[in-house]
């Protein structure tokens, strides 16, 4: 009658070794969860900034056509500069270019933000009449 009970009883519980090799995969799996969550933080500030800089850039193009109209028969020059806040973080870049017909005028209003060597900028280009 003793034996019987001793090994019941010894089945019914986990070793350490599958506790360990439990608590290993789990960890593994929290880390790459935890990772998963860092890259779409990551991911959604990025999107972020594109969104902000492709607004500012249609701002900024709206003002040169306006201004374009207003001076009638004057051609945009190029210019950059810095926004204001709450986007100070944003620069904007203006370039102009001819086209075939003289009477056409390309303009390339580029919108940058964070580094340089990081490439971070959106570019919107319009043709003035």
């Amino acid at each position: 009658m003793g034996d019987t009970d001793i090994n019941a009883a010894g089945q019914r519980g986990f070793t350490l070794l599958e506790i360990m090799i439990a608590l290993a995969i789990i960890g593994i799996a929290m880390i790459a969860l935890l990772s998963l969550g860092n890259r779409a933080i990551g991911v959604h500030s990025r999107l972020q900034h594109l969104t902000k800089a492709t607004l500012l850039a249609q701002q900024k193009m709206a003002q040169s056509e306006l201004e374009a109209r207003g001076n009638t028969g004057a051609k945009l020059a190029d210019g950059a500069g810095t926004f204001a806040e709450p986007f100070a973080d944003y620069r904007w870049r203006i370039s102009t270019g001819p086209t075939a017909l003289p009477a056409v005028q390309m303009v390339t209003v580029t919108v940058l933000w964070g580094k340089e060597e990081r490439n971070e900028s959106v570019d919107i280009t319009s043709f003035l009449f």
